[in-house]
């Protein structure tokens, strides 16, 4: 009988003992299951250290700023100098974020400073042990998509309407400059986009790539564009149609980017400030705000910048020996007599100066002499593409063109990877 009762417990001990050890082992592995995650970012592990997110704020300087996470003055006056050669410490903007990583002791003294100027771009302070300054760019991931749309009023609002990037209206609006007048797009007009939007942490979109080609139907006449690399040495590229025929002209078809034409080229229009009496109008208005950018429509050497009467501010530009164009009422002028400006080049700003009931640009044209609506000349193209390269260009958009083909005309985003 006693044996057995020893039998018992024992087997009862050994029962005990081995559910005790599982027990062990079980709890064991789920402490190994919530191991810290590792985080990383700009090349630091930020479990190491105490990490401070803010926002520059207005009048805030670097030295407020080191000073509030316990460094002294002379130590921030040495940051500052070791700095000066990578980076200008008073170019700290307002609104732009910083990082500061600091010890994770009762200190909490910071170790490292980093500031981004951009949602790609930052600049790393490191002062840990000696001072080290360099700047790091965030990996982009970019993204083929394709779009289209119908317009109803205008690009921009078609564009934004759809919850696109609106630089996509300023990029067509450059590709098209040339032979699209965008101040009077029809409703109806259509476009479809093969383009490139960049993306950090395949989330956060940080701008828009290349537009590796468009469709435009205006006024019922379909225009292609295709980006094609002219010069790959010297990084030239263009936009070509489907006939291998440059989409540039010598002229753009307006001096700013976006705004509306107030007041056409008219020899017979009445004026009621001069008693409805005609008085011919030689130029074309663009009504803008004050302070929007004005570009010469063409190269060219200016042959005139100053202040003159009803003119205002203006300047005049002499193309060549046929063109020769000029701009009046701006706010200021951005360029002096015997400038050589390129097309695109800002020349000056809208304003209201001289004769004039509101902000805007009277832009007059003269051909052999004699001013012109430039709406209604045939203005000469630019260089073609070289005949050696059109096989290869051929070649090039094939697939691009029926792939730009098949995008619905209706609104329709989608999206492919790209390396």
């Amino acid at each position: 009988m006693a044996r057995s009762s020893l039998v018992i417990f024992f087997s009862i001990f050994l029962l005990i003992s081995c559910g005790s050890k599982e027990e062990k082992e079980e709890i064991a592995e789920i402490v190994e299951e919530v191991k810290p995650q590792i985080i990383e970012e700009f090349g630091y592990i930020l479990n190491d250290y105490k990490v401070v997110k803010d926002t520059i704020q207005s009048g805030e300087s670097f030295g407020e700023i080191l000073d509030r996470h316990h460094i002294d003055y002379p130590t921030i006056y040495k940051i500052a100098e070791a700095a000066k050669d990578t980076f200008d410490i008073r170019r700290l903007r307002a609104g732009k974020p910083y990082t500061i990583l600091a010890t994770r002791d009762s200190l909490e003294k910071a170790q490292v400073f980093i500031y981004q100027p951009n949602k790609v771009e930052y600049l790393i302070v490191d002062f840990r042990d000696s001072i080290q300054t360099k700047f790091g760019r965030k990996e982009v991931r970019v993204v083929e998509k394709t779009a289209s749309g119908v317009i109803e009023s205008s690009l921009s609002e078609a564009i934004e309407g759809q919850n696109l990037n609106y630089i996509l209206a300023h990029e067509m609006s450059d590709i098209y400059a040339w032979t699209i007048d965008f101040f009077h797009l029809q409703k109806g007009d259509s476009f479809k986009l093969i383009y490139e939007e960049k993306f950090i942490n395949d989330t956060i979109p940080v701008g828009i790539g290349n537009i590796k080609a468009a469709y435009f139907v205006h006024k019922d006449k379909p225009m292609y564009a295709f980006n094609f690399v002219t010069d790959s040495t010297k990084n030239l590229n263009d936009y070509y149609d489907e006939n291998a025929k440059t989409l540039r002209r010598q002229f753009l078809k307006a001096p700013l980017k976006f705004s509306r034409i107030s007041s056409r080229y008219n020899l017979s229009r009445r004026i009621k400030l001069y008693g409805n009496r005609v008085r011919a109008h030689k130029g074309t208005d663009f009504a803008a705000s004050v302070g929007t950018p004005i570009m010469s429509t063409a190269n060219g050497t200016v042959i005139e910048s100053r202040y003159r009467g009803g003119n205002g501010n203006y300047v005049k530009i002499r193309h060549n020996s046929v063109y020769t164009t000029q701009y009046l009422h701006m706010k200021k002028r951005a360029v002096k007599k015997g400038d050589y400006v390129k097309q695109g080049d800002v020349i000056g700003y809208v304003g209201m100066t001289g004769n004039t009931s509101g902000p805007h640009v009277c832009y007059r044209f003269w051909k052999n002499g004699k001013q012109v609506d430039p709406f209604r000349q045939k203005l000469p193209e630019a260089d073609p593409i070289r005949e050696d390269l059109k096989s290869d260009y051929y070649l090039h958009i094939a697939s691009i063109k029926e792939q730009l083909d098949a995008i619905p005309s209706q609104y329709l985003e989608t999206a492919i990877a790209k390396n």
